[in-house]
């Protein structure tokens, strides 16, 4: 690989073949100038932009951060990787990077976010919640700067977009509103605390998850199943008022209606879930 161009101390833009490729090392340009080879034993990271804008946009991000942000970056990546059993690609990376950077410019003002969805992150992705709070562990150790844990469910929503073909964040961030909206509403319904260890509302959770994501995709079931509606409506009358609430919401927050099918399985699920109060009245 010959550099075309040095960005910094640690990041390179390199030619191999026809490809331009962006590398990254602790020194990898000290004492190097364009023209000069790198080889691969030289490099911790490779970036492999994939157009002209993706090439300078990782170009500008990669030079502008320090040396300690890299080091707190790529560690946070081998954690993740090592944890959740998956090898993070340069989008993650990168957004993370920039994430970090970011939290630091805002720590050195005092300014701190505390995510509206704190709880939903809490509960429904427990494992990249916890995988976060090492994170901000780690960014201490390389920065000394000690961000309270509420800013562990900033970069948990990255490590939730993971996979290689990626929901945005920001469609993430509506999925779990609308599943913990969903669950304010059953339990103002029946003015109840859901057993959140029980496997009824364990269930409950993740047919919301799955629903929310059909929502996101609008691809809510079509199919019309009125006769065993009707028979569910009958045996969970309690169950069927609940739920209309939650459809008026649905339509109001995303034009979306739910068909028969969609309507039975959440009956069911908020019965069996809410089962003891129903059982009382």
């Amino acid at each position: 690989m010959k550099i075309r161009q040095i960005l910094n101390n640690n990041v390179a833009l390199v030619q191999r073949g026809e490809l331009d490729l962006i590398v990254l090392s602790n020194g990898l340009s000290f004492r190097k100038k364009v023209g000069d080879s790198i080889s691969a034993d030289e490099v911790d990271k490779v970036f492999v932009p994939d157009s002209n804008d993706v090439l300078e946009n990782y170009s500008y991000l990669l030079s502008n951060v320090n040396q300690e942000i890299l080091k707190a970056t790529t560690r946070i990546v081998r954690l993740v990787e090592e944890e959740l059993g998956e090898a993070v690609n340069d989008y993650l990376y990168l957004t993370l990077l920039d994430h970090v950077d970011y939290s630091l410019k805002r720590a050195e003002k005092g300014q701190y976010i505390v995510s509206p969805l704190a709880w939903e992150v809490r509960k429904f992705y427990p494992k990249q919640y916890e995988l976060s709070k090492q994170a901000l562990t780690i960014i201490f150790e390389e920065t000394k700067v000690d961000f309270p844990e509420s800013e562990a469910v900033s970069i948990a929503l990255h490590l939730i977009n993971l996979q290689e073909t990626k929901v945005s964040i920001e469609d993430t961030m509506k999925e779990m509103r609308l599943v913990g909206d969903i669950l304010t509403i059953i339990k103002m319904h029946y003015q109840i605390q859901l057993d959140e260890g029980s496997m009824n509302y364990n269930r409950l959770v993740t047919h919301l998850r799955y629903f929310a994501q059909r929502v996101a995709a609008g691809e809510i079931y079509s199919s019309q199943e009125t006769e065993i509606n009707k028979q569910v409506r009958m045996m969970y009358p309690q169950a069927f008022l609940c739920v209309q609430k939650i459809s008026k919401y649905l339509y109001q927050q995303f034009q979306k209606e739910l068909t028969k099918d969609e309507e039975t399985y959440l009956m069911l699920h908020i019965s069996r879930v809410a089962q003891r109060k129903e059982s009382e009245e």
